[in-house]
């Protein structure tokens, strides 16, 4: 037994509730369980017992054992005042001085829900229930990831926001951050964000019209520029960049990009460039964001092609194949979800209008969902996402779910539990 799970215990009441009566012989009744209380202070606030023919309101504190109240140190505590009564599952020690009625629920509770509950604990696999996944009805399987999606998106609005009040309320910078740790995709994201940060918009925007510029000021900042080039054109950019530093005392990040176990196509060259280009054919693109609302005109901003040299280029000075460097759909569709969407709900949440957060979650209900190892995993116990928003909450739950075994805070893990437990919430 954990004290969460004897707080979940409580707060569906799933025991047996028949002939209750306190450890000192009192008759109980439970009026109201309380609302679980996810702050400071007891476990359960708002609760109402009837005690000795008298009803009581106030708060209940949950234990494994009785002795934890003093262990814990609460009747030294204020927050504990008002506490009527003490649950706990096993009752081993003597009331403390207050002399707080203690209700100990070992007995009480159905062996199968507590083997249930192990079980799923100490499950090797990647999805604690992933034997069961599918007997939850479908009704609340999308309910379930529909408030998965909606948990995800404030995450990501959080820490965009924390992006904000780093720029001073800038968020066409906060764009820009994201965009190009976007372009990183994994292995590289880090150092994208790096790279994005080391050159204020600012600058951006007096040399967007020079794509040889962009290119240099990316490229230098990436630390990809130096003297031993044998081809004009990384020649330039070196020249181009050496400019540039010096005019705006740029500092080029120190961390170095990954080429490994990545196809040629994606290598974070190319992604440079394509962002470079991005950033020369467009202006404003946060602003452009708020007014647009087609998902599929968004994703054309996004249709960009390195320039002619990257034809014939994977990496600088190092001539290959002919192959037109496009950004890829796939990809198009990447910046949608883990860039415009977010963007626009953390715009929303930050302003208090949630016609933009209604927006970002139906593009991302209009894009197709990812093919990562979450969505596979899924897929094969029977759960295929559907679209990007299913994508997004089947990762909000295998990993802020599955992989902490927060199963009792899980609308699945939720189900598989209460089976045990008859309508009327009583043990078989």
């Amino acid at each position: 037994m954990d004290e969460r799970l004897l707080q979940f215990i409580w707060q569906q009441q799933y025991f047996n509730n028949i002939g209750l009566s306190t450890t000192s012989g009192e008759w109980l009744t439970i009026i109201s369980p309380g609302r679980l209380n996810t702050d400071q202070g007891p476990d359960f606030l708002e609760s109402r017992i009837r005690l000795g023919g008298l009803e009581w309101r106030g708060t209940i504190e949950l234990h494994v054992r009785t002795s934890d109240w003093l262990r814990h140190r609460h009747e030294q505590d204020p927050h504990y005042g008002n506490v009527i009564l003490h649950v706990v599952w096993e009752h081993d020690h003597a009331s403390d001085q207050r002399a707080i009625p203690v209700l100990e629920l070992k007995g009480r509770v159905p062996t199968i829900l507590l083997e249930q509950y192990r079980a799923m604990m100490w499950q090797p696999a990647q999805i604690p229930c992933e034997t069961q996944l599918t007997r939850l009805p479908s009704l609340h399987w999308h309910a379930w990831k529909d408030r998965l999606l909606t948990e995800r998106m404030m995450s990501r609005s959080r820490h965009i926001i924390e992006w904000l009040q780093q720029t001073g309320g800038h968020w066409e910078e906060v764009c820009w951050w994201l965009l190009a740790r976007n372009f990183g995709v994994r292995l590289n994201s880090d150092v994208f964000e790096q790279i994005a940060r080391s050159i204020p918009l600012r600058i951006i925007a007096r040399h967007k019209q020079q794509l040889v510029q962009l290119e240099a000021l990316l490229f230098g900042q990436a630390g990809l520029l130096h003297t031993r080039f044998q081809e004009d054109y990384p020649r330039m950019l070196f020249r181009e960049y050496r400019y540039l530093q010096h005019k705006w005392a740029l500092k080029p990040v120190q961390q170095p990009l990954s080429f490994l176990r990545m196809r040629p196509v994606h290598f974070p060259t190319v992604r440079l460039a394509q962002l470079a280009v991005l950033l020369h054919q467009s202006s404003g693109l946060f602003g452009r964001l708020l007014e647009v609302k087609d998902v599929k005109e968004v994703r054309s901003w996004f249709n960009v092609t390195a320039n002619d040299y990257w034809h014939y280029h994977f990496r600088l000075d190092e001539p290959a194949t002919y192959q037109v460097k496009h950004l890829g759909e796939m990809m198009q569709e990447n910046i949608v979800i883990n860039t415009v969407a977010p963007l626009l709900f953390a715009y929303g949440e930050y302003h208090r209008q949630p016609v933009y957060q209604e927006r970002a979650v139906r593009w991302l209900e209009a894009s197709a969902p990812e093919n990562n190892r979450h969505s596979k995993l899924f897929a094969r116990l029977g759960r295929k996402p559907l679209h990007a928003g299913d994508s997004q909450a089947m990762i909000e739950l295998k990993e802020q779910y599955c992989d902490q075994r927060r199963c009792l805070d899980c609308a699945v893990g939720n189900y598989l539990l209460k089976q045990p437990i008859d309508a009327d919430n009583k043990p078989k």
